[in-house]
């Protein structure tokens, strides 16, 4: 089997920032929105990209504050939409978009607030599929004020961005404390501060205290996947529940064995299966 070539470019957004990407393949272009702390190398998506590139064009790009994007000031979740607006620009003019985690809930804002293009008002992103957006639903979910993002913004202002994850990784991501202790001593702590200050704006993307947006979500006209783990906490699968019973054309599926870390052995047949239904493709 010949391995496609993979293609490093830039997207210029709105602002100016410069976003990177990585494109492989050929076909309807898939667009992937990375969730916290990861970016482009992060292998669980570098690896569905791979698999998914012997029928799409899959671009896997770093978002803002991330790799080799830029990170003009000030952040708001705005910017990041059009950061994805511009990769889909630059790769295809529309796109079928897959979001994982605080990712998925930036695809899914992304889909309802992105413009229609072309004289038939087609939307930019054709359909959706989502990993686990972190939601609180109910109050089994992990408490978080409604000042997380500020809290964080302070530490990184502060000088100190290793505090910064720890507060995330604790709070959010119910990480135990001494397990995060332990990562301090880890290769990849470095690379963990480094991108620190990116964990507000997620926070901003799941503001206020990660309730869903229902409204927005309601708003949606395209083919949709919700995706869950069956290992994951039962608060993210209640999410992922009220996700897809809020989005009038969306499906949930679990993957039996898989924790909010899925596998992308896991995760990359889910997604094929989805967008070729959604180009007509049985």
């Amino acid at each position: 089997m010949t391995i496609p070539t993979m293609v490093t470019g830039t997207a210029t957004s709105a602002d100016g920032t410069s976003i990177v990407f990585d494109r492989l393949g050929a076909g309807p272009v898939v667009v992937l929105v990375h969730g916290a702390i990861t970016d482009r190398s992060h292998p669980t998506l570098a690896e569905v990209a791979r698999v998914l590139s012997r029928w799409f064009t899959v671009v896997n790009y770093d978002r803002r504050g991330r790799g080799g994007s830029g990170d003009t000031r000030p952040y708001a979740v705005q910017r990041e939409i059009e950061d994805l607006a511009a990769v889909i620009t630059a790769t295809g003019d529309r796109a079928m978009v897959f979001g994982g985690s605080s990712g998925a809930a930036l695809a899914l804002e992304a889909a309802a607030r992105l413009p229609a293009i072309t004289a038939a008002r087609l939307p930019a992103i054709t359909c959706l599929a989502l990993w686990e957006p972190p939601y609180h639903v109910d109050s089994t979910a992990p408490h978080l004020p409604d000042d997380f993002a500020a809290r964080l913004t302070t530490l990184i202002e502060a000088g100190r961005p290793g505090d910064a994850v720890e507060l995330f990784m604790v709070r959010a991501a119910e990480v135990p404390a001494d397990a995060v202790a332990g990562m301090r001593s880890h290769a990849s702590w470095p690379h963990l501060e480094a991108i620190a200050r990116t964990l507000a704006y997620e926070a901003e993307i799941m503001s206020p205290a990660n309730r869903l947006p229902t409204a927005i979500a309601a708003s949606l006209t395209q083919p949709a996947l919700v995706l869950n783990g069956g290992d994951s906490p039962a608060w993210m699968r209640k999410a992922g529940t009220a996700v897809a019973r809020t989005i009038p054309t969306a499906c949930h599926r679990l993957l039996p064995g898989q924790s909010h870390d899925v596998a992308p052995q896991a995760l990359a047949p889910e997604l094929l299966e989805f967008f070729a239904r959604e180009q007509g493709h049985p």
